[in-house]
């Protein structure tokens, strides 16, 4: 078996992703996620931060790009792997992070925009866009579609063939 190197990150972008493209014409999405951890220094917690260099490839870098902007909340799943050089005698190394997978988490950052479902090619839930109502259900919700209100009261249990009826009088 080979060995595993996966990063999951979820942080805010710290400039706008840059859309390029290499000699055979593939697409290349560079942008860089900060991510913050609390840690405990003798009696304080303070933040410490890190900065994660990201490339994504393909299709997915040509249509999530435009809605990488600094500030914008990003989870981003891939593979990491080290850059070494020697510079001025000295051993140099930084970490990649190749993406598979891109979503947009929330609203925030410069644009203050809505939600681009499906731009990131991940299978996950998404946000609603700003100003439209939370959908119902949902992934962590209690069945039915997402959207889709769960049927309560008189008119019946609220999964179609259930034949439970409830002595509770509440």
């Amino acid at each position: 078996m080979g060995d595993l190197s996966v990063a999951v990150i979820v942080g805010r972008l710290t400039r706008d992703a840059e859309l390029k493209y290499i000699p055979s014409g593939q697409a290349i999405c560079k942008f860089s996620v900060a991510t913050s951890t609390r840690v405990k220094k003798g009696d304080q917690w303070i933040d410490e931060s890190s900065y994660w260099n990201v490339d994504l490839w393909g299709k997915r870098a040509e249509a999530v790009s435009q809605y990488l902007i600094k500030g914008k909340l990003v989870a981003v799943q891939g593979d990491m792997r080290q850059d070494k050089w020697e510079k001025d005698g000295q051993a140099q190394m930084k970490v990649l992070i190749t993406a598979n997978d891109v979503q947009l988490l929330g609203s925030g950052g410069a644009s203050g925009g809505g939600q681009a479902e499906g731009q990131g090619g991940g299978s996950g839930e998404h946000a609603p866009a700003r100003g439209s109502p939370p959908a119902q259900g949902g992934r962590f919700g209690q069945g039915g579609a997402p959207g889709a209100a769960p049927s309560r009261g008189p008119q019946g249990p609220a999964h179609g063939g259930d034949d439970f009826t409830d002595d509770i009088p509440f």
